[in-house]
């Protein structure tokens, strides 16, 4: 099978051996009513309001849309509007705690009964594809085509980030659970976890606790950027292609995140909505790197002074990791369901761009031979059709092409701006 062109990073994985620690409550949590691909959800509490951990509190009627809950028990001290990082707005549930974190009255164990009760209960829980993109999982996990195969993101290519990692090693079970139950429901006869070999640990615990399993594979990816992106990482695992227009079911593919099985897991047990999130504190502002689990809606600013970050030395703020994260405008920003990490920096110097010397370095780095520098003459021009003949629309903006550029170009962004231009289908 032909490997697709990739780059090698530095992993900077200074978190991989820290075990997981709980952040301290905070005294408020700020809930935006939009963490998850698709419309926002309306609030369905009022200011004075008591909520308690797992109670509802956002929801729509919305076909692609996952509902939200507390993270905390409190009282509602405010509807506000929240800028997001895309530069929308949506609304926001601000609640201060009471320090008891006490349990709705009906968060109970799920008891499933055929296919529609679990995907029911899937949106219930307010599941979201935690490896970054959001994409609501109810709607995943019901596809209008057969499903074959369930692959499972464990790659967790970008640097710093070590949650996933962190959840493979102390949790596997869990992990295995929620795929065994994703399978039996939905009907899946075969799963495959693709797990980059930088992980040896969690390979051999997988292949350990698999060995007896016929339809689970464990899959040793290799150590390059973007083995993580579902369309990489498909190809890696079962070597099929999805084109462009396509999603991985129109081949037989459901991708899944190893935090994403794990949750199912942990809410068919318990009946405990996704209300807080796993995530890694990193980067040159960091004295102290670490692995944290916060409610959802935390201010940034707890999770960094937890870490004793030089807060004010920070130049640089970024929701995922250097390659593919969201840069945030505020310390006192939400920690959000997608948040897999926070990078603070104080030592990023904004590039100088340069004209293009034509090295063909883009080229050799994208995954799928796009041509970064045509599209971005097209793009100029606002050359529609050219840039569909450039197959703008495979772009799934993992930067490679900005990080191998010598001029220093924003190739990945001007491909997604470029993307913005296309006809919506």
């Amino acid at each position: 099978m032909k490997r697709l062109n990739s780059v090698h990073l530095k992993h900077c994985k200074n978190t991989e051996d820290c075990s997981v620690e709980r952040l301290p409550l905070p005294k408020i949590v700020k809930i935006p009513m939009s963490m998850h691909m698709g419309a926002p959800c309306n609030p369905l509490v009022k200011v004075k309001d008591q909520v308690f951990v797992g109670t509802k509190i956002g929801d729509t009627d919305a076909f692609m849309s996952a509902p939200i809950h507390s993270s905390v028990s409190g009282t509602v001290k405010a509807i506000s509007d929240y800028l997001m990082a895309n530069g929308r707005t949506c609304k926001m549930v601000e609640i201060e705690t009471d320090g008891n974190q006490t349990v709705d009255e009906n968060i109970k164990p799920i008891n499933l009964s055929d296919r529609a009760s679990f995907l029911k209960s899937v949106r219930e829980s307010g599941a979201v594809g935690l490896g970054g993109a959001g994409f609501p999982t109810h709607i995943k996990l019901n596809p209008k085509t057969p499903i074959d195969i369930l692959v499972v993101n464990g790659a967790e290519c970008e640097p710093y980030i070590t949650s996933d990692y962190r959840l493979m090693l102390d949790n596997p079970k869990r992990i295995l659970g929620g795929i065994k139950k994703v399978m039996k429901v939905c009907g899946i006869p075969k799963a495959c976890v693709g797990i980059e070999a930088n992980k040896p640990q969690a390979i051999a615990k997988f292949k350990e606790l698999t060995k007896d399993m016929e339809e689970i594979e464990i899959h040793e990816l290799p150590s390059t950027y973007p083995q993580g992106a579902e369309k990489v990482l498909i190809y890696s695992t079962t070597g099929r292609i999805v084109a462009e227009g396509e999603l991985p079911s129109d081949q037989g593919v459901i991708v899944m995140n190893v935090s994403t099985a794990g949750f199912l897991q942990s809410y068919f047990e318990t009946g405990m909505p996704l209300v807080e999130r796993t995530l890694t504190i990193d980067g040159s502002a960091v004295k102290k790197p670490c692995n944290i689990t916060v409610p959802i809606g935390t201010p940034i600013r707890d999770a960094l002074e937890y870490a004793q970050t030089d807060i004010e030395s920070i130049n640089k703020l970024i929701m995922g990791g250097p390659m593919m994260g969201m840069c945030v405008y505020s310390v006192d920003s939400p920690i959000i369901k997608m948040n897999n990490a926070i990078l603070a920096l104080n030592d990023y110097v904004p590039p100088v761009t340069t004209d293009c010397i034509k090295c063909g370095r883009c080229i050799k780095a994208c995954p799928f031979n796009l041509m970064p520098r045509e599209i971005e003459l097209a793009y100029k021009t606002k050359n529609v059709s050219q840039l569909q003949k450039l197959k703008v629309g495979l772009c799934m903006n993992c930067g490679s092409c900005t990080y191998v550029c010598p001029a220093k170009r924003p190739l990945a962004e001007t491909n997604q701006l470029a993307k913005g231009l296309l006809p919506r289908r």
